[in-house]
């Protein structure tokens, strides 16, 4: 990879219409090669963008196309109006296969990152199509056991820091700098433990921030307190139903926490998990290099 490396991506963006209103999309390659399907990345949040993913650029250097999309309502495709009602899993599902046909995406591997990754269950268990491969990376298979594991992790944080959290939280002010602060002690630990955040990470949180809707529809306040539509997802139960040959990533010190991985693993029949040592959420902005290749080798193994 590192020689291909040098080769020029070249990127396309344009937008597909979806249920009146418009998604984006962004398509990064260096002329794909017979054989090497695309790979399609679901980005997180809920209420995200893909920003934070082009970290998985050089995968195009494996001669396939890289393939992002901003999901209804965030990023690059969001919306002027507030549609709270519309911010619903079935919408997501279905922007995935409009995606899929609009770009002529019949065979792919498919990559999704945390709720990216809830999201690629979803869309797998309507048993679809030309997936050659399924890539879950840092996600739950529940938001129960998401929460659980988020406050077993904040419980470990310094006392004075868990004391302000819940002294804003009481009193409803979870909007001050000092709550916010103490918050990112949490982030700097469990979400990327690269500091400073990579220049494309950081653009996702300010569109999240600038674009906040779907976010607090569907998860709600924070990683503590999901409160939104989200709150009772869990589909532990069905994932014996995913039959794509299956890699599971997750980081040591990551908010999806090895149990949770292992959850999903365990899941999820001959699937493969690794555990990436001193990473957090977002691994792929943490260890690049290795993630690349473990990804890289995983896609190969399972072309046609």
């Amino acid at each position: 990879m590192n020689q291909s490396s040098k080769m020029v991506r070249t990127i396309k963006e344009g937008y597909i219409p979806f249920k009146g209103y418009r998604t984006w999309y962004r398509i990064v390659g260096t002329g794909e090669e017979p054989g090497k399907l695309p790979l399609l990345c679901l980005h997180g949040g809920p209420g995200a963008c893909h920003d934070y993913l082009e970290g998985l650029d050089p995968m195009a250097d494996t001669g396939r196309r890289v393939v992002y999309y901003d999901q209804l309502g965030c990023g690059h495709s969001h919306i002027d109006e507030s549609k709270p009602s519309m911010w619903t899993i079935p919408l997501y599902v279905q922007e995935i296969d409009v995606v899929r046909q609009a770009l002529g995406l019949e065979r792919i591997h498919l990559l999704g990152q945390s709720w990216g990754g809830m999201l690629s269950m979803e869309y797998m268990l309507t048993q679809p199509q030309g997936v050659a491969s399924l890539t879950i990376s840092n996600s739950p298979a529940s938001m129960i056991q998401w929460v659980e594991e988020a406050n077993r992790l904040r419980r470990k944080l310094p006392p004075e820091v868990e004391a302000t959290l819940k002294k804003h939280e009481q009193a409803g002010t979870t909007s001050d700098p000092e709550y916010q602060k103490a918050e990112q002690v949490f982030y700097d630990r469990h979400l990327c433990r690269t500091l400073p955040n990579p220049e494309y990470v950081q653009r996702t949180f300010q569109k999240l921030a600038q674009y906040p809707e779907v976010y607090n529809t569907m998860n709600g306040p924070s990683e503590f307190h999901v409160t939104g539509t989200l709150k009772t997802w869990d589909v532990r139960h069905r994932l014996s139903e995913i039959h794509a040959p299956t890699l599971v990533i997750s980081g040591e010190f990551d908010e999806a926490t090895p149990i949770i991985a292992e959850t999903v693993h365990k899941g999820i029949s001959g699937s493969e998990w690794v555990l990436f040592e001193n990473c957090s959420h977002i691994t792929h902005a943490e260890e690049p290099e290795r993630y690349m290749q473990v990804l890289a080798e995983f896609i190969r193994r399972h072309e046609p």
